[in-house]
């Protein structure tokens, strides 16, 4: 096991703290981490992929699990996977689209483990027919504040806890998912074209569900009559008959730079962000609107370029310069569009440059306690965190999203108010109750637990100095 003091980060590059590292490679020397832990606590950390300070531990000890990541067995006939929470996503769809499977929910990024995706409940692009990545979580390897390693089925209190509970009820160890068959490693995508917010909505719901997959790019500098103008991008899997002869020489189009350049998916600038001011997003982002087709049906695109296209975006601060970036993503419930309609008036008169865009609607809500999706409507936009401002406007938006009885997502998150996130989350009452009764000592900390007091009364947890 290697050990080291080191300063982290989130992805955003925002409220860097320093703790010691282990990275154990068994489970046993896991359990010697947390039972040895110090003063400040433990908590679990993977790839580093959450923007905000969900992995972070300022003064004491984080758990990086990605020395964990073994896939033990993957059962065709059953259609399970067993695997070690350090797997990550894109490891895994390596492993398993030849063989004609994927797990039921695939989170947009492949670069999270299976631990993160299930400490975060992470959605995909089929929730509303999916739900979240812990619904297909049939068993889960949980190691508590005791030093114990148990297994957590859902319907428990315990399973909801964990289920989006940013570490705080244990180091998840490993998880059995439950995979869908698919007939190809291609995906059918339709494009549409949308000349404002009504229009994007409209197209969203006229779709219904027979399209599993699917999100929308929204141009947030436009104004007037184009307000919220936006692109739909919809996918299914490609059934056999439509692959194409030769399948294995023909270069598709791929969003993460794979065969015939790049295409530039929901939410890809192909401009580096930190150039981006007020004018040159708008000019980028009508540029982007004009050039996409009106529609278009049939294209074909690898699988993973596909439900993983955030990663054809380069590091935090390659974009958005060193001041880092905060990731904003709420969701409001359906019937509360003139709520979207007034966010999303918001970031075009203040001009905010933000070009990183995504839209989705939700399904179902998921068992956790503080699980983020809920039905309705998400928008989720990255933001230069050294925008001047910027605390102050993000400010004015929870309070629209949280009268609206909409949230804010906690497992991205970098800057909101305790007694905002409180008022969103009306089950965090139960998590702190369950967390007291499971680890009385404060085993699993981390600075958002104590920057939202999710494990008591907030504390002066650390903040990035452009967001205080």
């Amino acid at each position: 096991m290697s050990v080291d003091t080191v300063s982290l980060t989130g992805w955003g590059r925002t409220a860097p703290t320093t703790a010691v590292r282990f990275r154990p490679r068994t489970h046993e020397e896991a359990v010697a981490v947390v039972r040895g832990r110090g003063p400040r606590g433990v908590i679990a950390r993977g790839t580093g992929r959450s923007p905000g300070d969900a992995a972070q531990n300022a003064g004491g000890s984080v758990l990086d699990t990605t020395g964990l990541a073994r896939i033990d067995a993957v059962d065709t006939a059953a259609d399970v996977v067993r695997c070690d929470a350090g797997v990550s996503l894109e490891r895994l769809l390596r492993v398993l689209l030849p063989l004609g499977r994927l797990p039921r929910s695939v989170p947009r990024s492949g670069r999270v483990t299976v631990g993160g995706a299930i400490a975060s409940d992470l959605p995909g692009l089929d929730h509303r027919r999916s739900g979240s990545f812990t619904r297909h979580v049939s068993a889960l390897e949980l190691l508590t504040a005791d030093g114990e390693v148990r297994t957590v089925l859902p319907g428990t209190a315990l399973f909801d806890a964990t289920a989006g509970g940013l570490g705080l009820t244990g180091v998840i160890l490993g998880a059995t998912l439950r995979l869908r068959r698919v007939a190809t490693e291609l995906m059918a995508v339709s494009t549409e074209r949308a000349e404002d917010l009504d229009d994007l909505l409209a197209r969203f719901t006229a779709g219904g569900d027979r399209t599993p997959y699917a999100s929308a790019w929204v141009d947030l500098t436009a104004r007037g009559r184009a307000t919220g103008r936006g692109i739909l991008t919809r996918g299914e899997h490609a059934p056999p008959d439509m692959r194409p002869a030769h399948a294995g020489r023909t270069r598709l189009i791929s969003r993460t730079g794979e065969g015939r350049g790049r295409f530039p998916g929901p939410g890809f600038p192909a401009v580096p962000g930190r150039l981006l001011g007020p004018a040159s997003a708008a000019l980028y982002s009508g540029i982007r609107h004009r050039g996409a087709p009106r529609a278009r049906t049939g294209e074909l695109r690898p699988v993973r370029a596909f439900l993983h296209a955030s990663d054809a975006v380069p590091d935090g601060c390659l974009l958005y310069g060193r001041g880092g970036l905060v990731r904003y993503r709420f969701v409001v419930g359906n019937g509360r569009e003139e709520t979207l309609h007034r966010v999303v008036r918001r970031f075009a008169a203040h001009r905010i440059p933000a070009v990183r865009t995504v839209l989705q609607r939700f399904g179902a809500a998921g068992p956790g306690l503080l699980s983020f999706p809920a039905p309705g409507w998400s928008l989720g936009v990255d933001l230069p965190a050294a925008l001047p401002g910027l605390a102050r406007f993000l400010d004015g938006v929870d309070e629209e999203v949280a009268a609206a009885g909409g949230r804010v997502c906690l497992a991205g998150d970098s800057r909101v108010r305790p007694e905002t996130a409180a008022s969103m989350y009306p089950r965090l009452a139960d998590f702190r109750e369950l967390r007291a009764r499971l680890d009385p000592t404060e085993a699993f900390r981390s600075d958002l637990a104590r920057r939202l007091g999710l494990q008591g009364s907030p504390g002066p947890g650390p903040h990035p100095p452009h967001l205080t």
